[in-house]
C-alpha cells in the first residue's frame, strides 16, 4: 500500500514568472529606488548571471550585516530611478542582468563587501560603481576597495597636519627661549 499525497493547488499566477508589473507597482519601485540612490554614498553594479537563489541570499545577508542593500531590479526602472541623482552617470551599466548594492555611510565599505563576496563566488562580476557622484570602472573599484577604512585615513590626515604644527611650535619655542637668554644676558651685562 503506497501512500500518495495530493499536491497542493496554487493559482496559476504563482507558477508563472511575473514579467509584467502594473503602473502603480512600477511607480513604487522607482520611488523607493530613487530615494535609496539619493541617500547613497556608493552604488555598485554587478552581473549576477549564473548565481543561485541561495548564493544571492548569502550575498544579501553579508551586505545586510553591514547595513548595505542589494537589489535586483529591471534595468528600465533602475534607469528611470537614477535620473536626477548622482547615479545617473552610470546609464551605460544597465544592460543584461544587473544587481545593485547600495552603501549609505562609508562609500568604501560597500565596494569591499561586494569584492569580498566576489572572491568566494566567481559568478558575481562587478560592472562598475558610482562613488560619491563619480562613475568608477571595474579597475578603479578594486583600487578604492583597497583603501584603509575611513577612521584610519582621518587619523593619518590628522597626524600629517599635526607634524608641521609641532615643528612650528618647537621652532617658536626655541626662538622664545633664545630671546629670553639674550634678554637675560643683556640685563646681566648692564649690571
Amino acid at each position: 500500500m503506497s501512500s500518495h499525497f495530493p499536491l497542493p493547488v496554487f493559482p496559476a499566477c504563482l507558477w508563472e514568472r511575473r514579467s509584467k508589473l502594473n503602473k502603480e507597482e512600477k511607480g513604487l519601485i522607482i520611488d523607493g529606488l530613487k530615494g535609496k540612490f539619493a541617500k547613497a554614498k556608493a552604488v555598485v553594479f554587478t552581473d549576477y548571471k549564473g548565481m543561485t537563489v541561495a548564493e544571492l541570499t548569502e550575498l544579501r545577508r553579508l551586505l545586510r550585516k553591514s547595513s548595505l542593500d542589494y537589489s535586483v531590479v529591471k534595468n528600465t526602472l533602475a534607469e528611470i530611478a537614477a535620473r536626477d541623482t548622482d547615479v545617473a552617470v552610470a546609464h551605460d551599466v544597465f544592460t543584461g542582468p544587473v544587481g545593485i548594492a547600495i552603501g549609505y555611510d562609508d562609500p568604501v565599505l560597500v565596494l569591499k563587501k561586494v569584492l569580498e563576496f566576489a572572491k568566494t563566488n566567481d559568478k558575481l562580476q562587478v560592472k562598475g560603481a558610482v562613488v560619491e557622484g563619480k562613475f568608477c570602472e571595474q579597475k578603479e573599484v578594486k583600487e578604492i576597495a583597497e583603501l584603509p577604512p575611513r577612521e584610519i585615513l582621518l587619523s593619518m590626515l590628522a597626524g600629517a597636519l599635526q607634524a608641521p604644527l609641532s615643528k612650528m611650535a618647537g621652532a617658536l619655542s626655541a626662538t622664545v627661549i633664545g630671546f629670553a637668554y639674550a634678554v637675560e644676558a643683556l640685563s646681566t651685562k648692564k649690571k
